[in-house]
């Protein structure tokens, strides 16, 4: 298995938490940054006659901005004046947000070339060939509903690779 059968299978493995996870961002981008970038951009606009920013103006647009978010979005897309300062923001926090999808997508690259493989069942055969070799009642478990038979003809030796776990 190459590198990108190993970042395919990571993928999969972590598919459902990248959805949600892309959710998650499109809602901190219309409830969080829009309004931030929005009200950061009035508070130093209005900071009159003094260096730094305006906090009353700030706060007072920011929770506009929580309560109106679709607003405050459209006005960030639409007015120059605001975009600047909501695409500079929204490329931060994307790159932000990139790491940790890199971590999360590492973290779930696959340990050895044998992880997702299933091993001690009977779903290498179909509608009862297994019987033709095996039994369905008794001999040396295999697998459930898979005996291997002490009165057959031949080879029987059998070797069993795995943990044994007692409850």
């Amino acid at each position: 298995m190459g590198f990108f059968g190993k970042l395919k299978s990571a993928v999969r493995k972590i598919k459902g938490k990248l959805i949600v996870s892309a959710i998650l961002v499109l809602v901190i981008i219309v409830w969080a940054i829009a309004p931030f970038s929005v009200a950061v951009k009035d508070g130093i606009t209005q900071a009159v006659g003094r260096e730094g920013c305006n906090w009353e103006v700030l706060l007072m647009e920011l929770g506009n901005g929580i309560i109106h978010p679709l607003e405050q979005v459209s006005l960030c897309i639409t007015d120059p004046f605001y975009r600047a300062p909501f695409f500079l923001v929204t490329r931060y926090f994307l790159m932000f947000y990139a790491l940790f999808v890199i971590v999360g997508i590492a973290k779930a690259f696959p340990k050895h070339e044998y992880e997702d493989i299933e091993n001690g069942s009977s779903d290498w055969c179909e509608n009862g060939e297994q019987y033709k070799v095996l039994s369905k009642n008794k001999g040396i478990v295999l697998a459930e509903k898979n005996y291997l038979p002490v009165n057959k003809r031949g080879n029987v030796n059998v070797l069993i690779v795995r943990r044994f776990w007692c409850w």
